[in-house]
């Protein structure tokens, strides 16, 4: 597949699959399960509590911690390499940091709540039931979040493509 469908392929994923379930970190990480493969089940499960800035807090967004548990995926320290000889997780970290660098630019910080005041001009407290239903009837799962979620997605595989972690 050339990189621009795959890319085109894994942000329209990732946007449909929040409008149509909501969770924006499992949305991320489907989206590059689906069409790159090397994410598991149990990473599928794990980015369940991180939507919507951590457990619906607005702390760092989903989209994004769904993304660095990808690329962790990929790249990160194994657990019978605990001691992490080779150094792995810095290579890990710089490109969750180049992950972190991409929301800074497009959205102006990495968390939930001021990504929600940029592209719906307020932040939700999406844990309680009436201001999660305003969210909800404002569009935040119409096309506001799920246009962060298939950025997030695309950031992701752009990011594992070139460091030739998945093919084109």
């Amino acid at each position: 597949m050339r990189k621009d469908k795959l890319l085109d392929l894994v942000e329209n994923l990732g946007t449909e699959y929040e409008r149509k379930f909501g969770g924006c970190s499992q949305c991320v990480v489907g989206a590059i399960r689906d069409v790159a493969g090397g994410v598991d089940d149990s990473v599928f499960k794990a980015a369940t509590g991180l939507a919507g800035g951590v457990g619906l807090s607005g702390a760092t967004c989903g989209a994004l911690t769904g993304g660095v548990l990808v690329i962790g995926s990929f790249i990160g320290r194994e657990y019978h390499q605990f001691a992490d000889p080779g150094k792995i997780r810095f290579k890990t970290f710089d490109l969750s940091r180049h992950l972190v660098a991409r929301f800074e630019k497009e959205y102006g910080s990495s968390l939930c709540h001021d990504i929600q005041k940029k592209i719906m001009g307020r932040s939700y407290r999406l844990f309680d039931e009436k201001e999660h239903n305003a969210f909800i009837q404002a569009g935040g799962h119409d096309d506001k979040c799920p246009k962060v979620a298939g950025k997030a997605a695309r950031w992701v595989a752009e990011i594992l493509l070139e460091e030739g972690l998945i093919q084109e």
